[in-house]
């Protein structure tokens, strides 16, 4: 009677041990299959001629983009099922204001092994 509830104590151990490990398989499986779709996604759109520099909403489904193809820039209206160029700018009529990243100081391609090590430089030591 002793001997069979001590070997369901380690039944129920080993079932737990062998969930945890088929959840970090899981884990690890959807880790490497985002990595790769983010990495085949970011493949299709790099050096492509066509680039969206600014988007602003006007309503819900309603946005006005700059858009730069080649070397123009064009100002297109973007609705549900309609898309028209409403006028083309030269780089000059351009504000080229600084993204919010680096506002902050932060750099883009940064990795986090340097935010970290700046972070811990930030942090007052006694």
């Amino acid at each position: 009677m002793v001997l069979s509830g001590f070997f369901s104590g380690w039944e129920s151990f080993f079932q737990l041990i062998g969930v945890l490990l088929i959840f970090l398989f899981v884990l690890a499986i959807t880790y490497v299959t985002t990595k790769w779709i983010g990495q085949y996604q970011q493949g299709l759109m790099q050096n492509k001629n066509i680039q969206v520099v600014e988007t602003f909403r006007v309503s819900n489904n309603k946005f006005i983009q700059i858009i730069q193809v080649g070397k123009k820039y064009l100002v297109i209206s973007v609705c549900k099922d309609v898309v028209n160029i409403l006028t083309e700018l030269a780089e000059e009529e351009l504000v080229w204001k600084p993204s919010q990243e680096e506002n902050r100081g932060v750099k883009v391609n940064e990795s986090f092994q340097d935010v970290l090590s700046r972070l811990k430089d930030k942090i007052p030591r006694k």
